[in-house]
């Protein structure tokens, strides 16, 4: 009797291990990669982003998306050009696991063109080069999108 209990608690013990680890969900991780000046490109980044976080979100996982954004698409992080501004700081709301990367070679080549620094949105982060900051994603396991 003792051996079938131990078999019966031992079955349920791992049972109700693997119920905890299904419902810890896997996290996915998603580059997105922006470079065009054009408002309809950004749109659809952010429908990507959104509807890939949701998809994960209905299957009980996690993902973790970074949106770079260099060249001309680096208007999309820019505080007084972003056709996206808002749609971003509702964004960054909704889903914690999305961040921006401005290219700092970027910004540094328009706000030299401009004579002027070139604000960015609060919600964005600069890193040095948004084609480095791709590579390091990928390198680290990222999917890579670009629309």
């Amino acid at each position: 009797m003792n051996r079938i209990l131990t078999t019966v608690l031992g079955a349920l013990a791992l049972a109700f291990a693997a119920a905890g680890a299904l419902a810890e969900g896997k996290t996915h991780k998603l580059a997105i990669h922006v470079n065009q000046n054009d408002p309809a490109v950004m749109n659809l980044a952010l429908n990507n982003a959104k509807n890939v976080a949701d998809w994960y979100k209905s299957k009980g996982d996690k993902v973790v998306i970074e949106l770079v954004a260099y060249g001309p698409g680096l208007h999309m992080l820019r505080a007084d050009t972003s056709p996206v501004k808002q749609r971003i700081s509702s964004m960054v709301l909704e889903l914690p696991d999305l961040s921006f990367a401005a290219c700092g070679n970027t910004h540094a080549l328009m706000s030299k063109n401009e004579g002027k620094d070139v604000p960015l949105l609060s919600e964005s982060k600069m890193v040095t080069s948004g084609v480095v900051r791709l590579i390091e994603l990928q390198e680290q396991g990222f999917a890579y999108l670009k629309p």
